[in-house]
């Protein structure tokens, strides 16, 4: 079908005497209306060219939907007096925030219903919400635009009014003073989005005042209130270094810095009354757990609990009356070790499955004998699990529950392992209905990677991906560099000047899975977000022959120009992850895989490209630009189609409905490659 085809006016771009010539530099500007003109033809293009597939969609739409529990809740915690928890109603796409005084027999209270402010924006979510100590006023965040642009908006739960004050262009951070009247929050750049000044708000009075600002352009900050309600801290992040001031919450006292930041020095700290517990890497790559007290909290005076250890990364902690539980990985696999506080002797907690996902839960109560744990794998639904710390004895609070004739035994998951070009051991966890999988070589596979920022794609478990698998698909999650699925170092060789060992590691798992014929070598599908976008891109063009057909979810595509521009946000955050572009060694490696640079005349596989409108992380313009290059330079048949949110940003649509139809929209465009359109 014929597709939109832009108008292109050239741009030099020029840099280390380099030129760039960008045709679709004009698609930057969001208040063109030949901007918004042509997304509405792509959107259009798209929803044609895929007519035949609007019953699949639809199918895949409804089995999505039900295997879910409509009128579901999740597991309750105890904070502060009140059992917490959120619930879903059946039919609608939002959730009620609610709690209940003392017991869980009390009367419930709901906080928050996001639906009925979800019916006046196109995009509505809460993304935070906090309490005064004597439990009266509600602080809650809330994004309507999906920009991740947020506004603070107040509620007196005695009597249910909404107070007047309404504070916009902030982060989703909020700690409150022990009065019950301050809280603190922090304050976005309305064009950078970059979160940089910390300020407080008398409720009662109105009055604001600024507390810090964060001048360092690479730096954002955080603003939180200590688990046992001692301590208040605003935290400096760049991507390789964090700094912590503190004060104490029942007081007007001022912040004072916990340790002063160094190049490098990632720590993290927790309050436990006078004493602090700190989660720190210096000179620990893989961090090491310490403890001080308030007065003597510098490096000298640090006593270690869990010592570095260079096969184990420590990945977070928490802290109890009694017991100090960290979560901790070992060749991929998380796992609990427990420390008695009394003496700091400790205990594994072991796993019992080959691959699966571990983490700690919310524990905001000090003073018990339990942990509670989030836990999934391939084939294990999510489950909220507490554990006593003393018997290790486990008790299910709660396990999703998937609507239908749903059975775990019907499914199998592995972890395997392939050998990427320079010799290193790349592992990929995969999942397969037994009865639909055949070990030679004729089953269809898609891939799933993302793969920077040290963020780790654990296997986990979803409902949707069933579909996927009911029709005979094999799906593997690649752990490739990048990421820290083994530790520190396997971040640290995928990113900057070794970036390209991330996409070369994708590459060589997906061909291992061919050799060892776990699917077929002509129906092999890729996908991958954001990051994993620019993955996408990169494999596209470096390996074009290998793919059938490729997601690009809000993809990260025109790695130059948005890293040059230090109004885009983001960006100065996150030269410490890609490499800042005015330095031309990094200048010249950037371009020598940014996929939009890096497209030439030559076939491509089919793509779906998705976008949003509003998308605070990965501009619009980068997966629109793309699309219309890429059509431009390819010389095949396959199609490249777009498909832009145009009331949602980098998440996608806020109800948890919608977000189903998105989804659909993706495996109904695998589906229909699969079988020759």
């Amino acid at each position: 079908m014929t597709f939109p085809i832009p108008k292109k006016i050239p741009q030099t771009l020029t840099l280390h005497n380099h030129n760039r010539v960008d045709d679709y530099f004009w698609m930057r500007d969001r208040e063109n209306p030949d901007v918004i003109a042509h997304l509405e033809a792509e959107n259009a293009h798209t929803e044609a060219t895929m007519s035949s597939t609007s019953g699949l969609k639809e199918t895949l739409f409804q089995e999505m939907k039900g295997r879910i529990k409509e009128d579901d809740s999740s597991a309750p915690y105890f904070k502060n007096g009140y059992w917490y928890y959120n619930r879903f109603a059946e039919g609608l796409e939002h959730a009620f925030y609610c709690r209940k005084k003392g017991t869980l027999e009390a009367p419930e209270e709901i906080l928050i219903n996001e639906n009925i402010d979800a019916e006046k924006h196109p995009y509505y979510e809460v993304v935070a919400f906090a309490i005064s100590k004597d439990n009266k006023i509600l602080a809650f965040t809330e994004d309507i635009s999906g920009r991740r642009l947020y506004q603070i908006r107040f509620k007196n739960l005695e009597t249910g009014e909404i107070l007047p004050h309404c504070i916009e262009n902030t982060g989703s951070d909020l700690a409150w003073l022990n009065d019950n009247k301050t809280i603190y929050y922090s304050v976005k750049h309305s064009e950078t989005l970059r979160p940089y000044l910390i300020h407080s708000i008398d409720i009662e009075t109105g009055k604001t005042n600024a507390v810090y600002e964060e001048v360092d352009d690479t730096f954002i900050i955080t603003i939180n209130r200590s688990e046992d309600f001692e301590h208040i801290f605003i935290g400096c992040h760049s991507t390789l270094t964090t700094e912590f001031s503190f004060k104490s919450a029942n007081d007007s006292s001022a912040f004072e810095v916990f340790l002063p930041r160094q190049d490098k020095h990632e720590y993290y700290p927790e309050s436990a009354g006078d004493e602090f517990f700190i989660k720190t890497n210096l000179e620990s790559k893989n961090f090491k757990i310490v403890k001080c007290s308030k007065a003597d909290r510098y490096w000298n005076n640090w006593e270690t609990i869990q010592a570095h250890n260079p096969a184990v990364l420590i990945e977070d902690f928490d802290l109890f009356k009694n017991h100090l539980v960290i979560q901790e990985k070992e060749n991929g696999l998380s796992r609990l070790r427990v420390y008695e506080r009394e003496n700091y002797t400790s205990k594994i907690i072991p796993p019992n499955e080959e691959t699966y996902t571990l983490y700690l839960g919310t524990n905001p109560e000090r003073d018990t004998n339990f942990v509670r744990i989030g836990y999934s794998s391939m084939t294990t639904p999510n489950s909220v699990i507490n554990i006593h710390l003393n018997s290790f004895e486990r008790t299910v609070l709660k396990q999703q529950e998937v609507v239908g004739d749903f059975d775990a035994t019907a499914y199998h998951s592995e972890r395997i392992w392939a050998t990427a070009e320079d010799g290193v051991k790349v592992p990929a966890s995969i999942i397969y209905k037994k009865e639909l999988f055949k070990k030679d070589g004729t089953n269809p596979i898609l891939v799933y990677a993302y793969g920077s920022y040290g963020a780790t794609v654990d296997p986990y478990f979803s409902s949707v991906r069933l579909s996927l698998l009911d029709r005979g698909f094999v799906f593997a999650i690649a752990h490739i560099r990048g990421g820290e699925y083994l530790g520190t170092h396997w971040y640290d060789e995928g990113k900057l000047l070794k970036k390209k060992n991330t996409f070369n590691d994708f590459i060589a798992v997906v061909e291992h899975l061919i050799s060892e014929d776990y699917c077929a070598a002509s129906n092999v599908f890729a996908m991958g977000g954001s990051a994993g976008g620019l993955l996408m891109g990169a494999i596209a063009n470096l390996r074009p022959d290998i793919w059938k057909g490729i997601v690009l979810q809000v993809p990260f595509v025109d790695v130059i120009s948005t890293m040059i521009d230090e109004t885009i946000p983001l960006t100065t955050g996150e030269y410490d992850e890609w490499g800042n572009p005015n330095d031309k060694t990094y200048y010249d490696y950037m371009l020598s895989y940014s996929p939009y640079d890096q497209l030439e005349s030559k076939p491509y596989p089919a793509m779906l490209v998705t976008s949003g409108l509003h998308d605070s992380q990965v501009q619009y313009w980068e997966p629109t630009k793309y699309v219309a290059k890429i059509r431009e330079l390819k010389i095949d048949q396959n199609h490249v189609l777009l498909r832009t949110n145009m009331d949602a940003g980098h998440g996608g649509s806020s109800g948890r409905f919608e977000q189903l139809r998105e989804v659909a929209e993706e495996y109904a465009f695998l589906l229909w490659i699969n079988t020759g359109n």
